[in-house]
This record gives structure tokens, sequence and C-alpha cells, in this order.
């Protein structure tokens, strides 16, 4: 179960939609989360180093990123993250 990321255009993130969808924002922190469905986000502002037991990669603002259903992580908040997030 890999995280996907991902980079796309601002027209290709105007056809989407994505800056329609709802946002989260979360101040710098740590804590377990547990995805029961697919999640695709853009992140807008901000950096967090997300930790799963295969892989531990970075996002940032400018980033597109699956979290598949079922996954396991840690969130690691570095700098207070702000994205827009839809659900499968």
């Amino acid at each position: 179960m890999k995280i996907s990321v991902d980079q796309y255009s601002e027209e290709e993130l105007q056809e989407e939609g994505v800056f329609e969808w709802p946002v989260w924002e979360h101040e710098e922190a740590k804590f377990d989360w547990y995805y029961d469905q697919t999640e695709l986000c853009y992140i807008t502002e901000g950096e967090a180093t997300i930790t799963t037991e295969f892989e531990a990669i970075t996002i940032r603002a400018g980033y597109f990123v699956t979290f598949p259903k079922g996954l396991e992580c840690v969130w690691d908040i570095h700098d207070a993250i702000k994205k827009h997030y839809s659900f499968e």
C-alpha cells in the first residue's frame, strides 16, 4: 500500500475541480492516522512527513497526494499544513 505523489498544472487542477473541494488545516503536530477511504488531496501550504511501515515521504505545497484506503500512518507536520481533499 503506497502513497502516490504527483504534480499537476494549475489548469489540470482547475479541470478536476480541486479548488472546490473542502479544506483541511492543521498546525504543527505528530499523530497516528488511518484511512478508511481513499483520499485525494492537494497541498496548498506547509510541509509534513508521512510514515508508513513501508516508506516515509515528505509532502509540501504543490503536491497532489493519494492516500489509499486501509493505510495506517503517522503524520508529522513540520510547518502548518493546508489542503483541499476529496474521498473516493
